[in-house]
């Protein structure tokens, strides 16, 4: 699969809390808006691949076109019979799509596959809201003890990693500063001119001891699509390709109650999955000079850091309170240089994703980074998630 693959194009929306609109008609239009950045035309897609995960949470119903948008819902508006259409179920939302739509590719069941994410954000309800009056299976016995939803999730796992090794409210808060610094820098950014510093941050009220509502991203609506073809049909094509050079996924093997998320598993699964995105890509950490790693809530930045080898366990915090992680730092690792989740909405990936594109294709504008060269997108926690790695020539 390495480097037979490549993006030709993408569009993006603006990231904001409510659209106004429906969720079906804006990726429409960016969908278009895409296909015609590759220089194709919507009759030249003959490929759409997204994630079955609802974009939103709790009892929201998922009515396509509004609260979510399909493959064939999205190729039926374009008007297109696709010859493939499939959407990842799992966690790892855009890496899982990513490879779907790599592999329809390499095979030949598609020539030009459009990958998209597009979020909603129900207005007047809570994103993770439940109207539950009892709860079934293993949910009866953290539910109603009110460990429910991801926040007590992330709590429980950071406040873990804190006692381990030494970590600190501040260590967190020096990732949310960095994500909202370079969120802030982005137009279409739901935090646009919007920077943050750390005292307003440890000022921030407390959700799960250690995590605060700052530790994690704003639900949005935005929409993003990306355009990929063959390497050879790229080249043809009017941007500079961007290749896939490899791709790994995970999950957990050992049975554990709902959102119980113990550290060891993390590592264990995540060192696994790591392993395997080495092997596929044929890189190394030490030739990544443009990690993307997810954000959606803070600690995940750390235990990114650990697994993919960038340091080692249990330093991650020390790391990032040195500034090693600054962007605009001098031989720092630019984790969140594209804003992440955390500095741009919920977008569920599409920040990693996006800048590893814009970046390796030098489409950047201002933001443009000197000497990018190869990129890794990851997408929720490494145990539980996915990561591409992206380059700008074939490896």
């Amino acid at each position: 699969m390495r480097s037979r693959v490549a993006i030709a194009g993408y569009a993006h929306s603006p990231v904001t809390k409510s659209f106004g609109r429906a969720l079906g008609v804006v990726t429409v239009e960016v969908a278009r808006h895409a296909i015609a950045d590759a220089g194709l035309r919507p009759t030249d897609i003959d490929g759409f691949c997204a994630s079955s995960l609802l974009p939103s949470a709790g009892d929201h119903a998922s009515v396509d076109g509004l609260t979510t948008v399909t493959p064939n819902w999205l190729a039926a508006q374009l008007g297109v019979n696709p010859r493939y259409a499939t959407g990842f179920q799992g966690y790892g939302q855009l890496p899982g799509s990513v490879a779907l739509a790599v592999n329809a590719l390499v095979s030949g069941a598609a020539d030009f596959v459009l990958v998209h994410r597009a979020l909603h954000n129900p207005v007047g309800k809570k994103y993770h809201g439940s109207s539950r009056l009892e709860a079934r299976g293993d949910w009866q016995w953290t539910m109603p003890q009110g460990f429910f939803g991801p926040l007590p999730m992330i709590g429980m796992l950071a406040n873990e990693y804190c006692e381990r090794f030494g970590a600190t409210r501040e260590d967190l808060g020096a990732i949310v500063v960095e994500a909202r610094k370079n969120g802030a820098r982005r137009p279409w950014s739901v935090w646009h001119d919007r920077p943050l510093d750390l005292d307003a941050y440890l000022a921030a009220p407390l959700i799960s001891d250690p995590v605060c509502r700052l530790d994690c991203d704003l639900p949005v609506d935005g929409v993003a699509c990306f355009v990929l073809t063959t390497a050879e049909r790229a080249r043809d094509l009017p941007n500079k390709p961007v290749y896939v050079a490899g791709y790994a996924s995970g999950a957990p093997t050992r049975h554990r109650l709902p959102l119980h998320w113990p550290l060891d598993d993390v590592y264990e699964i995540g060192h696994e999955t790591a392993a395997r995105l080495w092997a596929a890509a044929g890189v190394s950490p030490g030739e990544v000079d443009l990690p993307q790693l997810y954000d959606g809530f803070s600690p995940f930045v750390w235990l990114w850091l650990e697994v993919l080898g960038f340091c080692s366990v249990g330093e991650a915090s020390r790391l990032v309170s040195e500034g090693g992680i600054d962007s605009d730092r001098a031989g720092a690792l630019p984790v969140l240089s594209g804003g992440g989740a955390l500095g741009t909405g919920r977008m569920h990936g599409v920040p990693q994703m996006l800048e590893c594109y814009l970046q390796l294709a030098g489409r950047a504008g201002a933001l443009q980074r000197d000497g990018a060269t190869v990129g890794i997108a990851c997408h929720s926690s490494p145990h539980l998630g996915g990561a591409v790695v992206y380059s700008a020539e074939p490896i």
